[in-house]
């Protein structure tokens, strides 16, 4: 578009030289040069030819300048709002993801929070002591029923363990909650070799004298020959296991079994099952004296079906005869209202004669 706008003004300055030429020849006096006057006369014409031309030309090209204006404004409005709305879209799902990363953020926080309670928890020895017992308090209060176990019982040598569990036919089960985790905590907070040592000797001299301290609640002939050791965390239960074979198996020497939250909750079953099994045992002779009770009372009801089938039996041989009678009766009336009687047939000794009524004088 550039290089017909330079043509034009090129051709415009031309045709500007061409009439100032002709202007200048029309100030000198005229010639008497009949040639020369036709030519002039062409010269004008050509140039009212050029100048409508370019009048034309110049028409056409604004026409065509506007046309692509307006298809260029046309354009650039589209590609604006095509613009505007897909930057719509990206803020509107921006602000969306940030609500989101803002909720997340808050659940964080809160978690972070919690997570720092709990840690302030259980870095305190009688709070530890507190949560563990709680969650030994709730797993054995929702599986055992009231009377059969009780917190902080009082044994004969007036010591006071956890929990115990009331058994059929024998002592008490002892359960103690309280587990050394400080040196499990430093063992895993441990950065070099020689601090994961010390932990670790730690772990073993703590966790040793603990089950010593275990096994001073049980009392032969009083308590169970074992006790529990709850431990409420499974994993540090397996990181025990796993780590320290030699404290477990001392453990076991000592009658004193780790256990775990989920093993804690299987042996609260089988407990549940051994006390059901030795209430069926003590109500043994209520139960054969209600089994008798029962099978009197099943010969009795035999007995009265037996009764109830004979009078079905003789209720359904009556029926047979009366339907037997009313077949009679039926062909008997229709023999009658056929006036088919059989006059060879032998009279019957047992026929009741018909009562004959006389008739009287009015009749």
């Amino acid at each position: 578009m550039s290089e017909t706008l330079l043509l034009v003004l090129g051709l415009i300055i031309a045709i500007g030289v061409v009439v100032l030429i002709v202007l200048q020849l029309r100030k000198q006096p005229p010639v008497a040069d009949p040639a020369a006057e036709q030519r002039l006369n062409e010269l004008s014409a050509s140039l009212q030819t050029m100048g409508q031309m370019l009048a034309n030309a110049q028409s056409q090209l604004q026409q065509t300048v506007h046309q692509r204006l307006d298809a260029v404004t046309q354009n650039l409005g589209e590609s604006m709002k095509t613009s505007t709305k897909n930057t719509t879209d990206h803020l509107k799902q921006l602000h969306e993801r940030l609500a989101v990363i803002d909720s997340a953020q808050k659940n964080i926080t809160d978690l972070a929070t919690q997570v720092n309670s709990l840690q302030s928890v259980l870095a305190n020895k009688q709070s530890r002591g507190a949560f563990g017992q709680g969650q030994l308090e709730a797993i054995i209060a929702d599986m055992l029923p009231k009377g059969g176990y009780e917190f902080q019982f009082t044994l004969s040598n007036k010591s006071r363990p956890d929990c115990v569990i009331f058994m059929p036919d024998s002592g008490p089960l002892i359960i103690d909650a309280k587990f050394p985790l400080e040196a499990m905590t430093a063992m895993h907070a441990a950065a070099n070799d020689d601090e994961r040592k010390l932990a670790s000797a730690r772990v073993k001299t703590d966790i040793t004298k603990h089950i010593a301290d275990i096994a001073k609640y049980m009392i032969p002939g009083e308590t169970q020959d074992i006790a529990l050791m709850f431990i409420p965390s499974e994993s540090v239960y397996a990181d025990l296991h796993e780590r320290f074979d030699d404290i477990v198996q001392r453990a076991h020497r000592a009658r004193v079994m780790i256990v775990s939250p989920t093993l804690m909750v299987m042996a609260i079953q089988v407990i549940k099952q051994v006390r059901k099994d030795a209430a069926m045992r003590e109500a043994a002779d209520q139960i054969r004296d209600e089994v008798g009770h029962m099978m009197k009372d099943v010969r009795l009801l035999s007995e009265r079906v037996r009764k109830l089938q004979t009078h079905f039996g003789q209720a359904n041989e009556d029926i047979v005869n009366i339907l037997t009678s009313t077949g009679r009766i039926e062909k008997r009336a229709t023999n009658i209202e056929e006036l088919d009687f059989d006059s060879e047939a032998p009279k019957s000794a047992d026929i009741i004669a018909a009562p004959i009524r006389k008739l009287e004088a009015g009749e």
